[in-house]
């Protein structure tokens, strides 16, 4: 701990150094003045003075009526973080996404935490990254935090790719796989696609394998209705589009595409030649359809046949690319004029 704040001093004098002196005195007031305080202070309060939290930070932290009841114990806490290889920056982040860890014990409900991912192989830089990213993992019950992560080693094969879908969804340590991801890789799997394809799914949308089995069943039923192909390479992103919306949101863009005069055959096929269009925005689906519609440029076919432009910028992608065909067809005029 005396440690964790010799480095807060040294890193403000390098940050300030015509500002932060320090003294023999001063540091050593620093270090101990914390002893003889017994009543409890802010978060916010804590983190700024005495730990030197960035202000950004602890404005995040402002509108908290939390108190640090135990500042010696709070103290704990963040240099068990940072003797861990955590960055300031993570530290930050950590406390910032969940303050009560600052009342945890670090032998109890930190320390054995940590210790799996150790165990297991994970670095300490892989460690901070996943844990910074959902500080929460470290107030789930170490059993099962360690089922967890013994589960999604044994479906990725390796240390290495546990640490890939952790950093990118670390929020899966907090779901029972044996209840939802192992049923949905088996579920997929039953679609015709083979196991290495499945955990290459799983390494790109691991949160969908997340849900209800009965969930998944659901979407793919309805990716079924839209004649998709389960041979099809884009089977997978289809499930993954319909996924990101609710039947109620999926109805309306529907209605969407039908206002702006496509049939349900046109709207089935753009989906299955980009389905991720179907989880644009309602604004965005409207307006580059308009756009691309607007004066006769193009017709309908033109948008089923490419429908990814329906997700270029309009102002960055669309339109300059429209001008450039207005040029081309004027000049095009020009010459048969002449």
């Amino acid at each position: 701990m005396a440690m964790y704040m010799c480095r807060r001093l040294i890193s403000l004098s390098v940050k300030n150094p015509n500002q932060t002196h320090i003294s023999p005195s001063s540091l050593s007031s620093f270090l101990f003045s914390s002893s003889s305080r017994q009543d409890p202070i802010t978060v916010s309060d804590y983190l700024l003075r005495r730990h030197q939290f960035s202000p950004e930070t602890v404005s995040k932290l402002s509108k908290l009526s939390s108190l640090v009841k135990n500042p010696e114990s709070s103290d704990s806490v963040l240099s068990f973080f940072d003797e861990s290889g955590f960055s300031m920056t993570q530290i930050e982040q950590v406390i910032k996404r969940n303050p009560c860890i600052l009342s945890a014990k670090v032998d109890r409900t930190i320390k054995p935490k940590i210790k799996i991912f150790q165990d297991l192989g994970l670095s300490p830089t892989d460690i901070a990254d996943i844990i910074s990213a959902d500080p929460w993992i470290l107030m789930r019950s170490t059993n099962h935090l360690g089922l967890s992560l013994l589960t999604l080693k044994s479906v990725l094969g390796s240390v290495l790719g546990m640490s890939k879908v952790l950093r990118l969804a670390a929020r899966v340590l907090g779901h029972d796989l044996e209840k939802t991801m192992i049923p949905n890789i088996e579920f997929i799997k039953s679609c015709g696609f083979s196991l290495s394809q499945t955990v290459e799914y799983v390494y790109r949308f691991p949160t969908m394998f997340l849900q209800k089995p009965e969930g998944v069943k659901e979407l793919v039923r309805r990716v079924d209705e839209m004649g998709f192909n389960r041979e099809s390479k884009m089977f997978i992103y289809a499930i993954r589009a319909v996924s990101t919306m609710t039947v109620k949101n999926w109805e309306r863009k529907l209605e969407v595409f039908r206002c702006l005069g496509f049939s349900d055959d046109d709207i089935a096929s753009v989906f299955r030649r980009a389905p991720s269009v179907l989880a644009l925005s309602e604004r965005k689906i409207k307006e580059s359809t308009q756009i691309l519609l607007d004066k006769g440029k193009s017709d309908i076919s033109f948008v089923i046949h490419n429908p990814v432009l329906l997700a270029l910028s309009v102002e960055n992608r669309i339109k300059p690319r429209l001008r450039v065909l207005e040029v081309l067809e004027r000049k095009k005029t020009a010459s048969k004029e002449t």
